[in-house]
């Protein structure tokens, strides 16, 4: 199981476009429904920063992030669209509530 923070900061034009793209991927990602994979991203209340935690639970460690076009669109020119670029950080669990559906 591995679980991750994305955080950035969009640029202040850039963020309704960023928004959509994300909408983007969770609209391919209800009609494919692809296995392993919880996800959940978050617009901070400045409106242009972003949070999404993600939990990858499959059996031979691959992201099903990775099949999806949306997704692809999404990551194609983020750098572009950001004044603080994506910062990854693996998350370990120390205690959840319902969360990730457990």
């Amino acid at each position: 199981m591995k679980r991750i923070r994305v955080t950035y900061k969009a640029k202040a034009d850039q963020a309704q476009e960023n928004q959509r793209l994300v909408e983007a991927v969770f609209a391919e990602l209800a009609a494919k429904n692809p296995g392993g994979l919880r996800y959940a991203s978050f617009k901070q209340e400045d409106g242009v920063s972003f949070v999404h935690v993600v939990s990858i639970e499959t059996a031979d460690g691959s992201n099903p992030l990775e099949q999806i076009d949306a997704f692809d669109a999404f990551t194609d020119q983020i750098g572009d669209r950001c004044d603080i670029p994506p910062q990854v950080m693996p998350l370990t669990d120390v205690g959840t509530y319902h969360f990730f559906g457990d």
